[in-house]
């Protein structure tokens, strides 16, 4: 067995161990930060170690989260980066200057913080769940490199999230919709005062387009605790954008300066907003060392090699067949009319498998308008919901003729691209679109070759 293997190997008894804890989706039952705050106090608060830029929202966290990494490491800036959830493996949780953290280095950083797990769980109601115990390790990863600056998304919400032990100097709010309702609220002005728990005293609280009654609750949790609010659309936000191949042109209004001729290889008018986000939250947090805006150059080369896997990506072509993490009804729109302005799939099929506990419906209807054929699956979890019950919900939806069920999702894609190339002979070229869950979108490009961690 080569050095490698061994690595490998260690890396999945790991994994294996961390998931064996209290899942993602449980651990916000009687929502604390009391918890992690005591495994970090243990661990000598490695969570203040290096300023933070922290992020919230319902969608679009992960991809600003990454091009806000993208700009800092451009500009010399040292970065750790913790997103969730993963699409393949548990290290792509953790990255340091852009990269995600390597197999030896997630090993060690866990043989690092379990001896204080171990002396932590005694002490506390329940064991430590598995975020709190990723979120410690990315916390105590970047304190050993060490880094210069921390991009934290969210788990779920704010408030309570395990990530807010740490103190944003910059608060990144991207788009608030309705989602995991059970745990957040039923309504988004709901949803907006759990996550506006993010926004700490004298943080930027940069602040995407929000409907205006959740816009009010943010602005008032800014305004209790002091701290500077930057709103799209008044004090930054997008100037122009056209489709270009492969992704799409744009210009940008920062806090500090304009920035034009931008290539974003990633599709839709989401995408170019949560580059807005992303641009502005950098100028907050550099303000200091770049009062009268950033190096345009820069910028743009930082931009132009972001990349956001499982976001319309592209993972095989002929037919091309993409992934996308869509999980609930605000995000399938946007999805939806990202295929639309981008793409001319004729027909599109999709291979949807979701979770149980999600807009089923919603998601379903956002995509029926550009879906031509839909193959229903499940993912792997027991968290997803039986594709012959998402089958019932679909077909109310798209009509029996148009909806297939392939219970494994190897099938499914499969189905998906017989269909395509089928119905492409006819039609034109054709398309598959695999969403509905971040896990299914995963599991699907490791199916299809694509599981390397990014």
């Amino acid at each position: 067995m080569t050095q490698g293997d061994e690595e490998r190997a260690l890396y999945v008894d790991v994994e294996r161990a961390l998931l064996a804890r209290l899942p993602e989706h449980k651990s916000v039952e009687g929502p604390t930060i009391e918890r992690i705050k005591r495994l970090c106090e243990l661990l000598g608060e490695p969570q203040h170690a290096a300023p933070v830029i922290h992020l919230t929202g319902t969608n679009g966290k992960t991809s600003t989260a990454r091009m806000v990494d993208s700009l800092l490491v451009a500009f010399g800036v040292r970065t750790g980066r913790l997103t969730s959830p993963h699409l393949a493996e548990i290290r792509e949780r953790i990255s340091l200057s852009g990269e995600p953290i390597d197999y030896e280095r997630f090993v060690q950083t866990y043989a690092e913080v379990m001896p204080f797990v171990d002396l932590a769980d005694p002490m506390l109601d329940r064991p430590l769940s598995f975020f709190e115990i990723i979120t410690a390790m990315g916390f105590a990863a970047f304190a050993d490199a060490p880094v210069d600056a921390a991009v934290l998304e969210v788990g779920l919400g704010g408030t309570w999230d395990a990530t807010n032990v740490a103190d944003g100097k910059v608060a990144v709010v991207t788009p608030i919709a309705v989602d995991h309702a059970k745990y957040l609220g039923n309504t988004p002005p709901e949803i907006a005062r759990e996550k506006a728990g993010i926004i700490k005293p004298g943080a930027i609280a940069v602040i995407a387009q929000q409907e205006v009654e959740v816009a009010e609750v943010l602005m008032r949790r800014a305004a209790e605790v002091g701290a500077t609010v930057a709103r799209e659309g008044i004090e930054f936000g997008v100037v122009e954008r056209e489709i270009a191949v492969g992704g799409q042109m744009i210009s940008l209004k920062g806090l500090s300066g304009e920035y034009h001729e931008i290539f974003l290889p990633l599709h839709g008018v989401h995408q170019a907003h949560n580059a807005a986000c992303a641009l502005a939250a950098v100028e907050a947090f550099l303000a200091g060392g770049a009062p009268e805006g950033l190096n345009a150059d820069i910028v743009r080369e930082a931009f132009g090699g972001v990349t956001s896997p499982g976001r319309l990506e592209i993972v095989r072509r002929s037919p091309t067949v993409l992934l996308d993490a869509a999980h609930n009804p605000h995000g399938a729109e946007a999805t939806a009319a990202a295929i639309s302005e981008a793409f001319t799939f004729e027909p599109l099929v999709g291979v949807i498998g979701v979770m149980q506990d999600k807009d089923v419906a919603g998601v379903l209807e956002a995509f029926e308008p550009v879906m031509d054929h839909v193959v229903v699956t499940q993912n792997s979890t027991e968290r997803a919901m039986p594709a012959a019950e998402l089958a019932e919900i679909a077909i109310d939806i798209f009509g029996e003729d148009r909806v297939e069920v392939a219970p494994l999702l190897p099938d499914a894609l499969d189905a998906a691209v017989r269909t395509a190339d089928e119905q492409a002979k006819e039609m034109g070229g054709g398309g598959v679109l695999v969403t509905g869950s971040v896990i299914t979108a995963g599991e699907a490009r490791v199916l299809l070759g694509r599981g390397e961690a990014q």
